[in-house]
C-alpha cells in the first residue's frame, strides 16, 4: 500500500503576528506536485522564500509576494540534463531559452573527456578548437583554468545551474600531452592529484570519450586509477564507451564493470544508443554482480558529433588538428584515403552537416554529405578532406543510428537505471533537434501520445533520479528545504517543437520556470534573470 502522499505536510496561515509580512516570496497555488520521487501526484501549494522550497501543503491564506495559479497544471522539480554539451554556449547565451523552455534548470557538463575544465591554456585552447564541431566558436570574455573558477563563472551569470565532470581529456593533455602511450608511474601519479584536486574543488565525477582524443588514448587501468580519486568523494565515473555496435557493445560495457569494480565507485554510460535486448540483460547481470550501474539516454534515433571523428580514420586524427590537417592537404595520404573511403567505418553519405565553420561552405549545413558532394560536384572522399581542411576540422554532423530502432528506445526508457541526458549539441545553422527538443518530446510524445512513462515517471527519470545519481542532494525533488528550482507545465501543451529540418525551434507548454527561487520564465515569458549557480558536488550548492 502506497504511504499517504499528504501525510506531514504542514497547513500556514496567516496570523495576527505576521499579518501584512510576507511569510513568502513565491507562492504556486493549486497545482498537481509531482514531487519527483514516483509517488502518486497530489494536490498541494509550494511556497518559496528566497532559494528555498520552505512549505508544501494549503497556503490559500498565507501571505506572499507573488502567487502563480498552476490550476490545472503540473508542478514538478526542475529537470536536470545529465548529458550536455553546455559548456561554452552557456558563457554566451547565458539565457539559454532551449534549456528553460523544457523546465531545465540543471545542466551536467565536461562529458565525453573532451571539455573546458580543468584546463591550463594550452589544453583549453586544444580542446575549444578540437571540439568545435559540437562545442561551438565562441569568443568568450571569461577566463578560468581550474573547476572552481570555472563553476565560479556561473553563479548569477546564467540562466540554469552547472554541475560539471572532470574530462579525462584534459587530464591527459596536461601530463601526456596528445602522447598514444600509457602515463609512467609518476605521470598517473600527477594524474591522479588533477584528477583529486578538480573533485575536492567541486566536480561530480570523471568523463571519457573513448572515441575522442585524446581520451581514446586511456587505457583501462589508468582509468581506474583516475577513478579510485573520485570514489572516496561519491564521483561517478561517466563514460562514452569504446563500442556501441552489436559486435563491440558488451566487451565495451565489460570494461566500464571492471573500471566500477577495481575502483569501487558508480559508472554510469552516456548515450546508450543500443539494442535492448542485448545490452540490459547484461547490465542488470552487473547490478545483481554488484556494480552500480545507470545510463542515460536521448529519444532519437540518430546521434550527432563532429565530422572528422565519424569519417577518418583514427591514425589521421593522431597528433591533433595541425598533424590531422597536414595529412588531409598531403596528395599522397589522400590517394591512401580512397580505399578508406570506399568502406568506411559507418556509412557516410545519410550523415547531415549541422555546423561548418567555413563562411563559404555554410550554405550545405542541412545537406547529407551526398548531396553537399553531389552539389560540389566532387567525390565523396574529396569533398570531406576539402571541406575538414576549409573549416579547420571544425564541421558537425547528425548521424542516423543504424542498429536499433523505436522500441529500443521505449525499452530502455522503460529500465529503472534510464536518466535523461539531452546530449544537445547548440552549434550550427541545422543542429540536432534533441537539444532544444529531447526533454519536452518525453514528457509530450512519450508520456501523452506513446504512453511508455507515467507523469510521475517521467520526473522521476528526469529529475530526482538524476539528483540523486550525481550527488545534488538538494535538487531534483519538491521537499521541504530544497532548493527552489521548479516546473509549472500544461501537461496538456508540453511538446517538442525542433525537427531534423527545423533543429533550433523551441518548446512549447513550459509556463513558469524558477531557477534558486527566481523566475526565469514567467507566464510562458523569459525574464532577464539570471540566478544560477555554478553547483558542488556532495551538495549541490555553490
Amino acid at each position: 500500500m502506497l504511504p499517504c502522499v499528504n501525510c506531514g505536510l504542514r497547513r500556514i496561515e496567516s496570523t495576527e503576528e505576521n499579518r501584512g509580512v510576507a511569510m513568502f516570496d513565491v507562492i504556486i497555488s493549486g497545482g498537481r506536485i509531482i514531487d519527483g520521487t514516483g509517488l502518486p501526484w497530489y494536490q498541494a501549494d509550494v511556497g518559496i522564500r528566497g532559494d528555498r522550497i520552505t512549505a508544501l501543503g494549503s497556503l490559500a491564506h498565507a501571505e506572499t509576494r507573488l502567487r502563480l495559479d498552476a490550476r490545472g497544471k503540473v508542478v514538478a522539480p526542475g529537470f536536470i540534463d545529465t548529458h550536455v554539451h553546455g559548456d561554452l554556449i552557456l558563457l554566451a547565451d547565458p539565457l539559454h531559452e532551449p534549456a528553460i523552455r523544457q523546465g531545465i534548470t540543471t545542466y551536467l557538463v565536461g562529458q565525453d573527456g573532451v571539455a573546458m575544465a580543468p584546463a591550463s591554456a594550452a589544453t583549453l585552447e586544444y580542446m575549444r578548437r578540437y571540439t568545435a564541431g559540437f562545442s561551438g566558436i565562441h569568443e568568450l570574455p571569461q577566463r578560468w583554468s581550474s573547476m572552481a573558477e570555472y563553476l565560479a563563472l556561473f553563479n548569477h551569470r546564467c540562466a540554469l545551474n552547472v554541475a560539471s565532470l572532470v574530462p579525462n581529456g584534459n587530464i591527459r593533455m596536461e601530463v601526456l600531452g596528445l602522447e598514444t602511450r600509457p602515463p609512467t608511474p609518476d605521470e598517473l601519479k600527477r594524474m591522479r592529484a588533477l584528477v583529486r584536486e578538480a573533485m575536492e574543488q567541486g566536480a561530480v565525477g570523471l568523463s571519457s570519450g573513448l572515441d575522442y582524443i585524446p581520451s581514446r588514448y586511456a587505457e583501462t587501468a589508468e582509468l581506474s586509477a583516475l577513478c579510485e580519486e573520485i570514489a572516496p568523494l561519491g564521483g561517478v565515473y561517466v563514460t562514452h564507451m569504446r563500442a556501441y555496435d552489436p559486435s563491440r557493445v558488451c566487451s565495451a560495457m565489460d570494461e566500464v564493470f571492471r573500471i566500477g569494480a577495481q575502483a569501487e565507485c558508480a559508472v554510469h554510460i552516456s548515450h546508450f544508443n543500443s539494442k535492448a535486448d542485448l545490452v540490459l540483460p547484461v547490465l542488470d547481470s552487473a547490478r545483481a554482480r554488484g556494480i552500480d550501474v545507470t545510463y542515460d539516454l536521448y529519444c532519437y534515433l540518430a546521434g550527432s558529433t563532429i565530422l572528422g571523428m565519424l569519417a577518418l580514420p583514427p591514425e589521421v586524427q593522431e597528433g591533433g588538428p595541425e598533424p590531422t590537417l597536414a595529412r588531409l592537404r598531403d596528395p599522397d595520404v589522400r590517394a591512401q584515403l580512397t580505399s578508406w573511403f570506399a568502406a568506411p567505418r559507418v556509412p557516410l553519405e545519410k550523415i547531415r552537416l549541422s555546423f561548418i565553420a567555413a563562411p563559404e561552405h555554410r550554405h550545405h549545413e542541412g545537406q547529407t554529405l551526398q548531396e553537399a558532394a553531389a552539389h560540389a560536384d566532387k567525390p565523396l572522399g574529396t569533398f570531406i578532406c576539402d571541406l575538414l581542411v576549409a573549416s579547420e576540422l571544425a564541421v558537425g554532423c547528425v548521424s542516423p543510428h543504424r542498429q536499433r530502432g523505436e522500441e529500443d528506445i521505449r525499452a530502455l526508457m522503460r529500465h529503472p537505471c534510464m536518466i535523461g541526458g539531452s546530449d544537445g549539441i547548440y552549434t550550427g545553422g541545422s543542429p540536432h533537434p534533441r537539444g532544444c527538443g529531447c526533454y519536452a518530446r518525453y514528457l509530450g510524445y512519450y508520456v501523452r501520445e506513446a504512453r511508455v512513462w507515467s507523469l510521475e515517471e517521467a520526473v522521476q527519470h528526469l529529475a530526482g533520479h538524476a539528483a540523486r545519481r550525481f550527488g545534488l542532494k538538494d535538487r531534483g525533488f519538491l521537499h521541504e528545504g530544497f532548493a527552489a528550482d521548479v516546473v509549472v507545465f500544461d501537461p496538456a501543451t508540453i511538446a517538442d517543437r525542433s525537427t531534423y529540418e527545423r533543429g533550433k525551434e523551441l518548446a512549447v507548454g513550459m509556463e513558469q520556470v524558477l531557477v534558486n527561487g527566481t523566475l526565469v520564465l514567467h507566464n510562458g515569458q523569459r525574464t532577464a534573470a539570471l540566478p544560477g549557480r555554478g553547483l558542488r558536488g556532495g551538495n549541490g550548492s555553490t
